[in-house]
């Protein structure tokens, strides 16, 4: 026995001084570097780490482990809808006759793939009212950028070059004006009535032969429903411009009313959200837009049509042109076919009726501890405030931190923008009234910590994360992504 153990010493392993060679395998090993290689030899060692395989797989997993996803717990983004995917969705999209194929296969070989997309075209113009729709656009942003290169082109068809104006109520999502302007527009900012709604005289005001469009989300980003849909776009036809629909709200109303009834002449649909396609991160995403008989000669091409039995894409002479490098990201697209399939016609309400439930449903729990700006029956996201708390000195930023240490993401903060110390709540169609439950028991007790003069901890919170408070804003601008990290 070695004298080391006898002794509770240290035990110093002992290597042989003399190790057997090496087995030689041909062409492995060595010091000899191909001619053609060596210009690729690094000067230097590489400043990396020295670890061993289990050590990286492990700090990898652990990294994926501290991120907060669908598959761990609820995630309330307001106007994100992050709604559960059903897997079987993703068993479809990895189906080797859909995953394996080409953007640029000749047409006769694809015929399956297009035929699927084409029926999901027709699905899209059936659940929003407008019957022609386009797969092409990548995001919502992306197919508010479609949809008002076509309403510019509308209008150059006319010859009707006055039209410079494109009006956005104040609670639109941010994307709006920036999608208006990159298409040569003015954005005009509408400002909201007290309920949260557009003011209709205040919309008549602004109405003349310069403006192109209304860019309308509905439901808006308060969470509550446009009332006065049918004579705010019968004000903007009768002033000659077009109505477009902002559709991230759509998951409010899918199967139970249609935009294209509402009068609304183009619509972007995030069917990454209303269609149960994870989202985030980058993408990818898919935010098809549908439209009416007006907008019909300039849709993107090329775009899927049916000629007896054969599918085959086709281009318009009025077409704004491609406004991607294929027909649609086909792998999100076929996880929303697979989505509505799933519910069918007869069920498909039942994604909103759901929806709107759980909005509410939080509402009603929480409205007598946290302000609420505009009561009343919300749609399918729920607008609270820090309006009560703040008089305690807690923001709506500590209770979004407060809520990490419950376990559960926060919700959506400080948007929209016209309510101060917003937290926008979205519960979809996807989650239990255990869950619900949990959640508000969580906002309930961090209102009464608040109330209990609690302010110091709920400042620094979170502290059970495994990172603790950040300074956002620096984070945002300054954000540390190499390694190792430089001052």
């Amino acid at each position: 026995m070695h004298s080391a153990l006898l002794h509770d010493e240290p035990l110093l392993f002992e290597y042989d001084t003399h190790p057997q060679e090496p087995i030689q395998l041909p062409g492995v090993g060595g010091d000899t570097v191909p001619d053609h290689l060596t210009p690729f030899l690094r000067q230097n060692p590489a400043n990396l780490p020295q670890l061993s395989e289990p050590e990286t797989v492990r700090h990898f997993v652990r990294l994926s482990q501290w991120n907060h996803h669908i598959e761990s717990g609820f995630y309330p983004l307001g106007s994100c809808t992050m709604k559960y995917n059903p897997r079987v969705n993703e068993q479809l999209a990895r189906l080797p006759g859909f995953a394996d194929i080409h953007p640029d296969q000749p047409e006769e070989t694809v015929q399956g793939m297009l035929a699927l997309l084409f029926e999901l075209q027709q699905w899209l113009g059936a659940i929003s009212g407008l019957p022609h729709v386009t797969l092409q656009p990548a995001a919502g942003a992306h197919g508010e950028l479609t949809g008002m290169m076509m309403i510019h082109a509308y209008h150059a068809a006319l010859g009707d070059h006055r039209r410079t104006k494109v009006l956005i109520p104040d609670s639109a999502h941010g994307t709006n004006p920036a999608s208006a302007a990159l298409c040569g527009f003015t954005p005009v900012e509408i400002p909201s009535a007290a309920n949260g709604r557009i003011d209709l005289n205040t919309l008549r005001a602004n109405l003349n032969d310069e403006v192109a469009a209304l860019m309308l989300t509905n439901p808006n980003t308060t969470g509550m429903f446009e009332s006065d849909i049918a004579e705010i776009t019968a004000l903007v036809h009768e002033a000659g411009a077009l109505v477009y629909g902002d559709g991230a709200n759509l998951n409010a109303m899918v199967g139970v009313a249609r935009p294209g009834d509402m009068g609304i002449d183009c619509l972007h649909i995030n069917v990454h959200k209303t269609f149960a396609t994870p989202h985030g991160g980058g993408g990818p995403g898919a935010g098809p837009v549908a439209v009416g008989a007006a907008l019909a000669p300039f849709l993107p091409a090329p775009h899927i049509r049916k000629e007896g039995a054969r599918y085959q894409l086709y281009h318009s002479e009025q077409s704004i042109g491609p406004v991607l490098g294929s027909i649609g990201h086909s792998g999100v697209l076929l996880r929303a076919a697979a989505y509505i399939a799933a519910f069918g016609r007869d069920h498909l309400h039942k994604i909103a009726h759901d929806a709107v439930l759980g909005a509410n449903y939080i509402r009603v729990r929480l409205q007598e501890t946290y302000h609420l700006p505009f009561p009343g029956i919300c749609k399918h996201e729920c607008l609270l405030t820090d309006a009560i708390q703040n008089r305690h000195g807690i923001k709506t930023l500590d209770i979004a931190k407060a809520l990490i240490d419950r376990g559960f993401h926060p919700m959506t903060i400080y948007f929209p923008l016209i309510v101060h110390g917003a937290m926008l709540i979205e519960p979809t169609e996807t989650e239990s009234k255990t869950t619900l439950d949990a959640f508000c028991d969580a906002m309930l007790a961090i209102a009464e910590q608040a109330e209990q003069g609690d302010g110091d901890a709920m400042q620094t919170a979170p502290h059970h994360a495994p990172t603790r408070r950040l300074d956002e804003t620096l984070a945002a601008r300054k954000p540390t992504l190499n390694w190792p990290p430089t001052s």
